[in-house]
């Protein structure tokens, strides 16, 4: 009989025992439930947070920088120091989020180096982009709207962003370039400065009045009302060719006015020459024969004959022996 009461006993401790067990789990879990709710709930208003600032640091931003003048006359810039701003309070506010979340952010950030290591060794045509557009940036060789020459190719630039430059040439082609091949290039700004000279070579006969010739060219320049006075224009013998001397003529005129004034320049001072009874020689080429081409034909035959003279001397000889 005791030994029925000391198991009934033992059996009844261990169930409370196991009771007490299962509510300490229960109230364990219910407990980390409710933390995880209510860290899960603070993550989420803190994500809510973090994208209304970044908005609103972006608009800040580009309010702010747009009063000064460096940043308000280039969009191109203005863009990328607001993306930048935006792009760095949502990486603060993603770090806050994991933090709450209970994510060992340190582990994670040495995850991400590592894995960017690895992205950027087969990215590195890319990144090479991304860093030329980060220093064309910076250094501003040419703005959205500029002309430039890039590798050989004369257009506006239409867009620049961080991996590539769009350009537009005169028949309105789109040109993409990569920035690590603009950056490596020689880049000719043709609209940077606000005047550009016009320079035009003319060609005139050896015997006519070469001063009377540059007076006729740097009339027609001066008289043009694109044409600037200072600097004033300028014309010169720069050249004595195989037919012709040519006369180079210099006006400075406004970037904008360049492409049309040199058209005019050209046509006006070749029509000025003619009315001035100024010869403009063309090419002449002459048809000079060959002096040894006779020669060589005689000698040739000469040699011919020989040959044949030794041949019928040998046939001579063997029918002598015959």
């Amino acid at each position: 009989m005791s030994d029925s009461t000391s198991l009934l006993a033992t059996t009844l401790a261990s169930g409370r025992d196991a009771i007490t067990l299962d509510a300490a789990m229960i109230a364990k879990a219910t407990q980390l439930v409710g933390d995880f709710a209510v860290n899960l709930t603070l993550a989420i208003l803190i994500l809510i947070a973090t994208i209304v600032a970044s908005r609103w640091a972006a608009s800040a931003a580009r309010k702010g920088l747009g009063r000064i003048s460096a940043f308000r006359h280039d969009s191109t810039v203005l863009n990328f120091a607001v993306q930048v701003v935006r792009v760095a309070v949502l990486i603060l506010g993603l770090i806050a989020v994991l933090q709450r979340l209970g994510v060992q952010t340190t582990s994670i950030i040495a995850v991400l180096g590592a894995a960017s290591l690895a992205v950027g060794l087969a990215l590195q045509g890319t990144l090479s982009n991304v860093a030329a557009g980060v220093m064309l940036l910076v250094l501003r060789p040419y703005r959205v709207g500029d002309v430039v020459d890039i590798g050989g190719v004369t257009a506006s630039v239409t867009k620049l962003d961080l991996f590539t430059t769009q350009l537009t040439n005169a028949s309105n082609h789109k040109i993409v370039v990569p920035n690590s091949l603009v950056l490596g290039d020689r880049i000719l700004n043709l609209s940077g400065q606000t005047r550009r000279r016009v320079e035009i070579d003319f060609t005139v006969g050896y015997g006519e009045d070469l001063k009377q010739a540059r007076e006729v060219l740097e009339g027609v320049a001066t008289r043009h009302d694109k044409v600037m006075e200072d600097p004033p224009v300028w014309s010169g013998v720069t050249g004595l060719l195989d037919s012709a001397v040519q006369i180079t003529l210099h006006a400075w005129v406004y970037s904008g006015d360049w492409w049309q004034t040199q058209a005019d320049l050209m046509q006006g001072g070749k029509e000025a020459l003619d009315e001035a009874g100024i010869e403009i020689p063309f090419p002449h080429q002459v048809e000079v024969p060959h002096k040894g081409a006779d020669l060589a034909r005689l000698v040739m035959v000469s040699a011919d004959k020989t040959e044949k003279s030794d041949k019928a001397g040998k046939t001579d000889d063997r029918d002598g022996k015959a």
